[in-house]
């Protein structure tokens, strides 16, 4: 069934991921704050929209996707007045748990339904639509939305209630961030020992030690042609995207008191690679930071 969804942020996701939903037919009115953007979505089959609110004023749906919790938080602040009554609001934004159940508790105050359904595949997974969905909210929103979230992305999975699916996202990233530390650090360990890299990728990518960052995203050139790694590390997802995450992880570790001294580390890595040599570059790129400091060839 066609729908009318307001898609709030066009940028590298949210740009791709409502190409496909105008592809799969549905009616797309798009609002970004950059016109450039915009204008980009539009040659996609994007209906411009001259505000965020003037979007959502039609739609039997609204999407965002944007940088941080402020920024869902005050667009919700914006358009909960102009949505009709029931809309329902899914945020695709990676943010804070608690930023999460505080605009669900904003649209539900406003008389609208809500879901958090943060994504993982990066730019990539957005282009092809293959992106792994998590949502938080109640089972009927998620019933509603899946049919859009099918045409975005190759799964979709109800974690729970408000915020579960931005708590699954931290978890899921957290794993990823320290795995892909470990993974870099055996092939500079193996570089040191006169192991080459396709003999380790040989036998990891088989063995116990096969992982996503190992097999997808490997951190150096070769093994794995796709990987951002024979491109020089330009993103596929960004160093600092990766911080960002680990850094909510991060916080949630300490607020509850639990002690991940993997997670924590690897946030500390992170942010510190994102602010440096990794501020333009995939995450896989942290590979030449460990190279660097263990003194040999960057």
């Amino acid at each position: 069934m066609s729908r009318t969804v307001a898609f709030i942020g066009l940028g590298h996701m949210g740009g791709p991921m409502a190409a496909n939903l105008a592809k799969a037919g549905h009616r797309i009115l798009g609002h970004d704050l950059v016109p450039a953007l915009v204008e980009a979505a539009a040659g996609q089959g994007v209906e411009p929209a001259g505000s965020a609110a003037e979007a959502v004023a039609g739609a039997d749906l609204v999407i965002s996707m944007l940088p941080a919790g402020r920024h869902v938080l005050g667009l919700y602040d914006d358009i909960l007045g102009a949505a009709r009554p029931g809309t329902l609001f899914v945020d695709c934004s990676t943010i804070d748990v608690a930023d999460a159940r505080t605009a669900h508790e904003q649209a539900v105050a406003a008389g609208m339904r809500a879901l958090d359904a943060p994504v993982s595949g990066g730019v990539v997974g957005a282009e092809a639509a293959t992106l792994t969905f998590m949502a938080g909210g109640g089972e009927a929103e998620f019933a509603e939305a899946e049919p859009l979230l099918a045409a975005m992305g190759k799964r979709a999975v109800h974690c729970g209630g408000a915020g579960a699916g931005q708590a699954a996202k931290i978890c899921n990233n957290m794993i990823l961030g320290v795995s892909m530390i470990a993974v870099s650090e055996a092939f500079v360990l193996a570089e040191s020992l006169g192991l080459s890299h396709q003999a380790l990728y040989d036998v990891a990518s088989t063995a116990s030690g096969q992982c996503w960052a190992l097999t997808v995203n490997c951190p150096v050139p070769g093994p794995v042609p796709g990987s951002p790694a024979n491109r020089d590390y330009r993103p596929g997802f960004a160093a600092p995207l990766m911080a960002k995450d680990l850094g909510l992880a991060a916080n949630a570790l300490r607020e509850g008191g639990v002690r991940a001294e993997l997670g924590l580390r690897a946030a500390e890595l992170y942010a510190a690679y994102a602010e440096g040599d990794g501020a333009d570059e995939d995450f896989s790129g942290i590979v030449r930071t460990i190279r660097k400091q263990s003194g040999e060839k960057p």
